[in-house]
Formats: C-alpha cells, sequence, structure tokens
C-alpha cells in the first residue's frame, strides 16, 4: 500500500531539480526531524548516488531499478519499496512517470 498523504511537515518551496529536469522533488521534514522527498521522474535512465540509505516507496507509475555491483534489473511498482545502501549509487530506468516518496536514513 502506497503512503496516501504524509502530514505535519514542512516543506521546501524550492524544488530540487536534476538531470535536466527528469527528476523534480520537494524535500520535506517531519515533526520528528526525519528527512524525506516526494517527487517525480520523467521517462529516462538516471544514476543516482546515495549519501545516507534510502528507501525509494513507488506511489504511482513504475520503475526498473539496478543496485550498484548488480548487473540485475529489478522492476518496481505502486505500492512497493526497494533499499539502497549508504554511499552506493543505483540506476534507474523509467518509461512512464514514476512518482516516488524517497525515505533518507
Amino acid at each position: 500500500m502506497t503512503t496516501p498523504s504524509i502530514d505535519g511537515v514542512s516543506v521546501k518551496t524550492q524544488a530540487n531539480v536534476y538531470f535536466e529536469g527528469k527528476c523534480v522533488s520537494h524535500s520535506l521534514t517531519l515533526p520528528d526531524g526525519t528527512q524525506l522527498s516526494v517527487g517525480v521522474i520523467l521517462p529516462a535512465t538516471l544514476t543516482f548516488n546515495t549519501g545516507a540509505p534510502e528507501i525509494m516507496e513507488c506511489v504511482a507509475g513504475s520503475c526498473e531499478y539496478k543496485l550498484d555491483g548488480s548487473h540485475e534489473w529489478v522492476k518496481s511498482v505502486a505500492g512497493e519499496k526497494f533499499s539502497i545502501p549508504g554511499h552506493s549509487k543505483f540506476e534507474i530506468r523509467v518509461t512512464e512517470p514514476y512518482h516516488y516518496i524517497c525515505h533518507f536514513g
């Protein structure tokens, strides 16, 4: 099940724009200090680097991802999550708009 809404958050109104607009997100801070970002990736194949561990939650659409060191693409659809280790990278391949919540830490 996807997260339908996130209540009681602080939202940074300046968008995070990556890869010439192929990925756009907004940073959120929960009352307990937890950091999230909510965004959309448009059709593309992109490589992201991570600082902290991340969990990508698919809200709508779908993607395929490949973790650093893997040769296998794995599909993720609405309602599913996948984890990325900190200080690594992952590739994401999107053929339709992929709406996501990125959970940090």
